[in-house]
């Protein structure tokens, strides 16, 4: 059951496999590198931290992972929580807080938390990686203006007005490596994909720094020369009160991990056609945030971008991301002494683009138009994370998520429409069940029964990837949703998306008055097309036969009661 995807695929493998996974592992080491100097230094930690970290916990994420192509190391997810715990607990106390997530992690995997973890809400996860990506953009106007202000304060609020109180002092040698590192990395993927952006910044802003003698800040200047080798192994100190008071910093960590760790894994499932094993991963996720701190790491999760970045030059199995923690490791090894000249403006701006790309604005925005139970639970998880403390927003989001869907609940519950979700039509004794209509072949019927929300949506998710080819048309019946939500709505958009690639018609039927309106708030009704979107089952077949290029059939003779009944549910 607990069997890694390397040890799966070990026995298949054959040598142009081989070659191509070790090519697609240097090119996301060599993406990895700039990342996790940054992501090192912006935690509150010395950059070296941050290369250890992607070495050691992305060689064991891809050694004992359920994912084919997932790629480990440290995260932007992570930079405000550890960046706290070091404030606070100092580095023993992050690396207590890190080994004891990843017992967290290995306890949930085992547990089969695997599914579970899947069911927290979108609005919260969108919320926390938003409120995110603000505190990170915040974190680096010091460094990309050349502010040289120390002490900064921790508060959000507090931290701009003292950022506006000394905007003057800003070092304009170190703005202008900040811009040019900034232009590189948006446009240089204009002239080339392979190589990151993020390099090239690097090497023509240290190569500008150190050939003109540049007054900026670089690594060296503020945290002495990066070691050329990986620290003896070593264990923190155990205090039972330090412990204690660490358990809800560690618990953020692990649930942290864990979502972006199978997320990462679903987004690669999308790309490569494949199926991660939830649980195996949460278990090498605990193990390499186990391992990490023993060694001078920082937490370690799964990275979306990189995973992308593996896949989309040609990593298939887990060698390329062993393969990447060795060339990270060679890195380090052999130029460490190089990349202590790296500006500490060109690591600002390329964590502004972290910040950029992880703040989802389109998706923030969309959400914004979901019903309003939704955008509450999106803005208090995002101005919980900003104002005040990740722990605090994770906490107050979910709990005000599963308040809300309660109340959903209880007003669903309350008419007496809900049968239960994807249960099986043929088995009711219904004369409008789609076991009595003519179905063409090439077209699925696929029916919900019961409100739209996320649980449901990850069911129906389940059930669409169980689909070994796709049909011709897909016919979504909809008569006994009476409401949807942004989880819900979210998979209609993915299903559009995954329907253009197949070739796949969707039609709608039998479709209510709140998900119609949340469809057009949500900008999906011209998406999916008004002519595909019916009141009954009847006309949404003839649709199916118009597109498929077959007669359409004569209504059945209880076709007017059926229209009468739909109406009155409608």
């Amino acid at each position: 059951m607990f069997k890694p995807k390397f040890f799966v695929l070990l026995p298949k493998l054959d040598r142009a496999t081989i070659m191509k996974d070790i090519s697609a592992g240097i090119l996301v080491g060599i993406v990895a590198l700039p990342l996790a100097i940054a992501f090192g230094i912006a935690s509150g930690v010395s950059p070296e931290k941050g290369l250890i970290t992607a070495v050691i916990g992305g060689f064991i994420v891809s050694f004992l992972g359920g994912s084919r192509v997932q790629i480990g190391g440290p995260t932007g997810a992570f930079i405000i929580i550890v960046y706290g715990i070091v404030q606070q607990y100092g580095i023993n106390g992050l690396m207590l807080a890190t080994m004891m997530a990843g017992v967290i992690l290995i306890i949930m995997g085992l547990a089969q938390f695997g599914q579970i973890i899947k069911f927290i809400p979108y609005p919260v996860v969108v919320g926390f990686t938003s409120g995110i990506a603000v505190v990170i953009f915040s974190s680096q106007i010091n460094d990309f203006f050349g502010l040289g202000l120390q002490n900064v304060p921790a508060d959000f609020v507090d931290k701009w007005i003292y950022y506006f109180q000394n905007i003057t002092s800003y070092n304009l040698q170190a703005l202008i490596i900040a811009l040019l590192s900034l232009l590189i990395i948006i446009f240089w993927p204009k002239v080339s994909k392979k190589i990151p952006g993020s390099i090239i910044a690097i090497f023509v802003s240290t190569f500008l720094a150190q050939f003109f003698g540049l007054n900026v800040e670089t690594i060296e200047s503020r945290f002495g020369s990066i070691p050329s080798s990986i620290p003896a192994l070593s264990f923190p100190a155990l205090n039972y009160h330090e412990m204690k008071g660490l358990i809800m910093p560690a618990t953020t960590i692990a649930i942290l991990a864990a979502i972006e760790a199978l997320l990462s894994a679903v987004v690669a499932d999308g790309m490569i056609g494949g199926k991660h094993k939830s649980n195996v991963e949460l278990v090498a996720q605990g193990v390499a945030n186990v391992a990490s701190p023993l060694f001078g790491g920082i937490p370690v999760t799964g990275a979306i971008a990189r995973t992308a970045a593996n896949i989309k030059n040609g990593g298939r199995t887990p060698i390329a991301g062993i393969t990447h923690a060795v060339t990270l490791l060679l890195i380090m090894l052999l130029f460490g002494e190089w990349a202590k000249l790296i500006p500490m403006a060109t690591l600002a701006a390329i964590l502004v683009m972290v910040a950029v790309n992880m703040s989802e604005y389109h998706v923030f925005r969309r959400i914004l138009k979901s019903p309003k139970s939704d955008v509450i639970v999106l803005l208090t998880t995002f101005g919980l994370t900003v104002i005040f403390d990740l722990t605090v927003a994770i906490e107050v989001g979910m709990i005000l998520a599963v308040i809300l869907f309660m109340r959903r609940m209880a007003n669903e519950a309350n008419i007496n429409i809900i049968r239960g979700e994807m249960q099986d039509e043929e088995e009711k004794e219904d004369i409008n069940s789609i076991s009595k209509k003519s179905v063409p072949p090439g077209v699925e019927v696929y029916e919900i029964n019961g409100p739209m929300f996320f649980g449901a949506a990850t069911k129906f998710k389940e059930l669409m990837m169980e689909m070994e080819t796709p049909p011709k048309v897909m016919i979504l019946r909809m008569r006994n949703v009476l409401a949807i939500d942004a989880t819900g709505l979210n998979l209609l958009s993915e299903i559009i998306a995954e329907n253009k690639k197949t070739g796949t018609h969707l039609l709608l039927s039998g479709v209510h008055a709140q998900p119609l309106f949340a469809l057009t708030q949500y900008n999906l009704l011209d998406e999916i097309g008004e002519e595909n979107i019916f009141g009954n089952i009847d006309d949404s077949l003839d649709r199916a036969r118009v597109l498929l290029g077959m007669p359409k059939v004569g209504r059945p003779a209880d076709f007017k009661s059926e229209v009468q009944r739909e109406k009155s549910e409608n």
